[in-house]
């Protein structure tokens, strides 16, 4: 670096939008983690396992100053409204210090609005307009993003989480700062190559531990080994965003070779369109997955309940597992979201006999109403510290929170939609998930990171909802045909930016 002290600006909107769920996400869904201003960026982040704790190191590494402008942040859920993503948007790219070499901007990359249907490539024209086109960008992006062509262009780099479950953000965080770094002293001529393979492809096919999902991961690994490859993307897509560019892409940069950019990307893509058979789950129906689950002498199932799954914007209250569980001979635990039902736990008090229809309440894909009886065991804040490998020190917050014993089956009720990402989940309320024989995640697969040595057997559950691995279950509108699972040849589309 040079000897003048660089300044490195931070921010961002990081929201995955699920079009299928119920209801609009406004403003306030964001007010829960609005940081702005360095004093509450560091009380927040510094020290934390997070893209902005991996900002925070990398630019103090690096001697330079840090700007921190917005980070707004809210829970996956149904489209942002209109008014809510413009006043984000507005007040985001205000934030920017105008006196910034150059932006490290944290996106989710699936996030869609009323009228923005790619929320992340109108930030970045929106950048571009008040920056113009020299002014340095990085853009870190969740692996489940959905990548626009707009999005290739308008950043100087787009560097994309590694792991699945996430658990490299930090990491990646870093890299995109020291790229951004040589970018401003002009060290380095990025240019990117992007290709969107024509693929839709289910959160439970993308475990980056095993799998064909790891072997292209590796492979993109590989690509890195070049010093002229400055960057190697993996995007698996969101699936349940119905936007034009929803699917997996990679985006490849290099320093000023757009050929060896477009070779690596077209390699990659070949590799996962040539077997993309490999990427279909097994599931089986709610009734099949809980009756193997109970044959299973040794115990330590998990049911994983894709399909409302909360890390993909899912209501987090269907009720098609716990319906089949009451009564259930063997020790189960599920999570529940009911607010209603909260009151009804702190009035009955711990001790208290608790008698109400829980859940079933954010419309007919996801179930009706269950009716349980039992016991209020815990009452508990909701707060709690991720603990474990996901975003290690981050502050969660599940609202008011109940522990209900039926019989053998536990049911947790939250205030709030909370993914079961961290072991916090469960052992902030006293529970020990080895005590049962099956567990319910509200998940696909990030829920390993809470219970990664817990299960002998893990059995995906199909049921509806609005984050189901059958995508056969949706009716979409938007996506660009052909695409496969829907259409049997995939269709790639290729582009070669610089910057």
């Amino acid at each position: 670096m040079s000897s003048r002290k660089r300044k490195i600006a931070v921010g961002g909107i990081f929201h995955e939008t699920n079009t299928f769920a119920p209801g609009l996400t406004e403003l306030d869904a964001f007010r829960g983690e609005w940081i702005s201003g360095m004093d509450a960026f560091l009380e927040r982040y510094e020290g934390t396992r997070t893209s902005m704790g991996g900002v925070i190191e990398a630019v103090a590494a690096l001697g330079a100053e840090l700007a921190p402008g917005l980070y707004a942040a809210a829970t996956p859920s149904g489209m942002v409204a209109s008014a809510a993503a413009e006043q984000l948007l507005v007040e985001f790219i205000d934030s920017i210090d105008a006196e910034a070499d150059g932006l490290v901007i944290i996106m989710h990359g699936a996030m869609v609005a009323e009228g923005y249907p790619d929320l992340e490539g109108e930030c970045l024209r929106r950048l571009r307009a008040r920056f113009g086109d020299g002014f340095p960008i990085a853009m870190t992006l969740d692996l489940h993003g959905n990548i626009s062509p707009d999005m290739a262009e308008l950043a100087d780099f787009i560097v994309g989480y590694d792991t699945y479950p996430h658990i490299d953000m930090f990491e990646r965080a870093v890299d995109a700062v020291g790229l951004l770094v040589h970018l401003i002293e002009g060290d380095i001529a990025p240019v990117r190559s992007y290709v969107h393979t024509g693929m839709l492809i289910t959160p439970q096919a993308m475990l980056t531990t095993d799998g064909f999902m790891k072997e292209l991961m590796e492979a993109a690994f590989s690509l890195k080994s070049d010093p002229r490859v400055l960057n190697v993307t993996v995007v698996g897509g969101f699936p349940y965003s119905d936007v034009a560019d929803a699917g997996m892409t990679f985006v490849v940069t290099t320093d000023g070779d757009p050929d060896l950019a477009e070779r690596c990307a077209s390699k990659l893509a070949g590799m996962a369109i040539g077997r993309k058979d490999e990427f279909k789950v097994d599931y089986l129906p709610p009734n099949e997955a809980i009756q193997a689950a109970l044959a299973f002498e040794e115990g330590r199932v998990i049911l994983a309940e894709g399909s409302d799954n909360v890390g993909g914007g899912a209501p987090a209250d269907a009720t098609h597992v716990l319906a089949l569980l009451v009564g259930v001979p063997k020790q189960a635990l599920i999570v529940i979201r009911d607010a209603d039902a909260i009151n009804s736990a702190i009035t009955a008090g711990i001790g208290g006999q608790f008698s109400k229809t829980i859940g079933g309440k954010s419309g007919h894909m996801h179930g009706e109403p269950v009716a349980v009886q039992g016991i209020v065991r815990h009452l508990f804040d909701g707060n709690y510290r991720h603990r474990g490998a996901y975003m290690t020190g981050h502050q969660a917050f599940m609202g008011r929170t109940a522990v209900i014993e039926c019989g053998k089956l536990t049911i947790i009720l939250t205030e709030k939609r909370v993914a079961p990402w961290d072991p916090g989940h469960i052992l902030s309320v006293g529970l020990d998930p080895k005590d049962f024989h099956l567990i319910v995640v509200k998940s696909a697969i990030a829920w390993q990171t809470a219970f990664g040595t817990y299960p002998r057997k893990v059995i995906h559950v199909d049921s509806p909802g609005c984050c189901s691995a059958n995508l056969s279950h949706f009716q979409y509108g938007n996506i660009l045909r052909p695409i496969y699972p829907f259409d049997s040849e995939p269709l790639p589309r290729y582009r070669v930016y610089e910057s």
